[in-house]
């Protein structure tokens, strides 16, 4: 009978560390939500994430070889979209389609 006991007890103990780590996120961010610091990142930082992702994905393109248009119109393309609709799923498919269709197409090797 100890065994059953055992197990029980490290059910119960394993049940009550799960459900606090869960719950501790929502805990600990509910007095940061009123946060001015955490309002302010909340504006900004999807923008900037972008910029970075542009940045990150772009910086070994050769620009002086042909190769480079179809990330570049794709890119232009994207923007295009995004600033007529503001729609961020338009822009995103837009702009990926772009980019397979011109680099499978026009500039494949």
């Amino acid at each position: 009978m100890p065994d059953t006991r055992y197990a029980i007890a490290a059910v119960l103990v394993a049940a009550a560390v799960t459900w606090g780590l869960r719950a501790l996120p929502f805990a600990a961010l509910t007095p940061l939500r009123a946060s001015r610091t955490v309002q302010y990142l909340s504006t900004r930082m999807p923008a900037g994430v972008m910029v970075i992702l542009v940045v990150y994905c772009l910086r070994d393109l050769p620009l002086p070889h042909a190769r480079a248009l179809a990330p570049a119109a794709a890119l232009a393309v994207t923007i295009g979209l995004h600033l007529w609709r503001r729609n961020a799923l338009l822009s995103i498919l837009g702009g990926t389609a772009t980019h397979v269709i011109l680099a499978s197409t026009v500039f494949a090797p």
